[in-house]
């Protein structure tokens, strides 16, 4: 499917009203058509994979901002944490270590987003309440041993679901951990962003707080298959 140039420029108009960032989700998308979104203005794009973003990254322009969406295993980040400009998938204390490691080896900070999981889904992946306060709470007690990652905020995914009532749920709940954490200070957490919202249900998103949506097959169609 070729890149939708009349609902991209529609998108960006509406997000930028509200104030609002977006992630082109750029997965299963060729370098050519990442390109076109590229030369209309697109700055920030998320991949799934590390494979994929890894033979991507060297064929595009070096002003990408490239996010990495997907789940992250952590034998994985010394692949992407050269160039990953936000790593919006940390779903467990380890993987937030392992990042900090590679981030320290390369004398950097790597940005990133804890995921929480949010939907009614056992197929989603994040961490509850009880292991974002434990995540908290180390980057509030042993600053020093996380110094080289920074915490811009939340990443969550809603249920699949027509349920509106439901997703707006799933999503007021994910903007009140936003709430709860950002007035705690810690020396690397800024709680500015918080990621919410795909092609199906960036407006609700929006409205239930987020200011920074993750957009795929509204830009470039249906994905082909893997």
């Amino acid at each position: 499917m070729p890149v939708n140039e009349t609902k991209y420029k529609e998108i960006i108009s509406e997000l930028a009203l509200k104030n609002v960032a977006l992630v082109a989700v750029s997965k299963i998308q060729s370098v050519a058509d990442i390109g076109k979104l590229y030369d209309l203005g697109q700055r920030e794009f998320g991949e799934n994979y590390v494979q994929e973003l890894v033979e991507k990254q060297p064929l595009l322009p070096a002003d990408i901002r490239w996010h990495f969406i997907g789940h992250l295993q952590s034998n994985k980040v010394k692949y992407i944490a050269p160039f990953v400009h936000l790593i919006q998938g940390v779903d467990s204390l380890k993987l937030l270590n392992e990042i900090n490691k590679q981030a320290k080896k390369l004398d950097k900070q790597i940005h990133c987003l804890l995921q929480v999981h949010i939907a009614q889904e056992e197929t989603k992946f994040g961490l509850d309440e009880v292991e974002l306060t434990e995540v908290m709470s180390a980057l509030h007690t042993t600053p020093t041993k996380l110094a080289n990652v920074f915490i811009d905020g939340l990443m969550g995914m809603a249920s699949f679901s027509d349920d509106t009532e439901k997703v707006k749920k799933e999503m007021r709940y994910l903007q009140s951990l936003f709430n709860k954490h950002q007035t705690k200070s810690a020396p690397n957490c800024n709680f500015s962003i918080l990621s919410m919202g795909m092609s199906g249900d960036y407006e609700l998103a929006i409205q239930e707080g987020s200011n920074m949506v993750r957009i795929g097959s509204l830009l470039f169609g249906a994905r082909p298959a893997k």
